[in-house]
């Protein structure tokens, strides 16, 4: 059934993990409706304690507030800005030529914490850690963790919503290729200055399987609705937002749906300030088959995608958003 959604649903994540039979297969099916429809849920319960992001924005506010020479020792354009950090403007929306209004910090798989026996961790730089700012690498990683688990969960739903066993995603995820990225949308003192077209982050889909957001510093973030309708998202402080990514847009068919959305620039009297944001994209392994799934094809639905693995599907895209040569 298709519905117009005027604000994303919110839905608590322990009536799956931890509720009655009756609240899971509930939960289930809501998710399922706002993917199928939105592609966007506000989800609490989550695990992702206020006063661990409290220490996370600290942590990054510091970060981005020192010098620009400081921050460039941190900048690998050799492994695609991959790690550690990307400088003002060097991103960009697929299909658009202006950088986006914003840096930002990779945090990947700590890779002391892979063991070597897993072949995956050859695959992955090292992190960079700012030794300027001492607690950084502590809360980012316990950042990582927590939304990691929370991401498991909610792609156990989602299987259980596509008739996949529960656990379908388990394997693929395990030592995934997720990143946390720490983004601060920089003041603009002279707005003149800009290009016309520069936004903080223009229209958009996110790359990967799922993508868990906390709470941006401030407003602006807007998903487009299936009736071309922008509308702002909003959650509450206790709330994650999650979003299906193209990965599983792809895997499914377009039974989920990828939903482009964009953070809009403040108002011009507004321009002068940061809005700090932290979202997980949520990858899984590189050689996850992203094959249209059997069960999402049929006479009405054919099959929309090539075959192709979770790793080329990064490094093409990769490529377009101009982070890859």
């Amino acid at each position: 059934m298709e519905i117009l959604f005027d604000e994303i649903p919110s839905l608590d994540l322990a009536e799956f993990t931890a509720g009655t039979p009756a609240q899971k297969a509930e939960f289930v099916q809501k998710l399922g409706d706002a993917y199928q429809n939105i592609g966007f849920v506000a989800i609490k319960n989550h695990g992702l304690a206020k006063e661990l992001q409290d220490r996370l924005y600290n942590s990054i506010k510091s970060f981005f507030s020192l010098p620009d020479e400081i921050k460039t020792k941190y900048e690998k354009p050799e492994i695609g800005f991959q790690r550690g950090y990307t400088g003002k403007g060097k991103e960009h929306a697929k299909g658009r030529n202006t950088g986006d209004l914003k840096e930002f910090y990779h945090v990947g798989q700590e890779l002391s914490l892979i063991p070597d026996s897993d072949p995956i961790k050859s695959e992955y730089p090292e992190n960079l850690w700012p030794s300027e700012i001492k607690q950084f690498k502590n809360d980012a990683i316990e950042a990582y963790q927590t939304l990691e688990k929370a991401g498991k969960a909610m792609l156990h739903a989602i299987a259980i919503f596509m008739e996949l066993p529960e656990d379908y995603f388990d394997d693929k995820i395990v030592h995934g290729n997720s990143i946390l990225r720490q983004i601060h949308y920089f003041p603009i003192e002279n707005p003149d200055a800009v290009s016309a077209d520069a936004v903080r982050a223009a229209e958009h889909g996110d790359i990967n399987l799922i993508t868990l957001l906390m709470g941006a510093s401030a407003d602006g973030l807007q998903v487009l609705r299936k009736d071309g309708k922008w509308i702002p998202i909003t959650a509450l402080p206790d709330q994650l937002v999650v979003n299906v990514g193209d990965m599983l847009e792809r895997l499914t068919n377009k039974k989920l749906k990828s939903t482009i959305h964009r953070v809009v620039n403040p108002p011009r009297e507004m321009m002068h300030t940061s809005r700090y944001s932290i979202p997980f994209f949520m990858h899984p392994r590189s050689e996850m088959d992203l094959t249209c799934l059997e069960n999402c094809i049929d006479a009405t639905h054919p099959k929309q995608f090539e075959d192709v693995t979770a790793g080329e599907f990064l490094e093409e895209r990769l490529r377009e958003l101009g982070l890859r040569k």
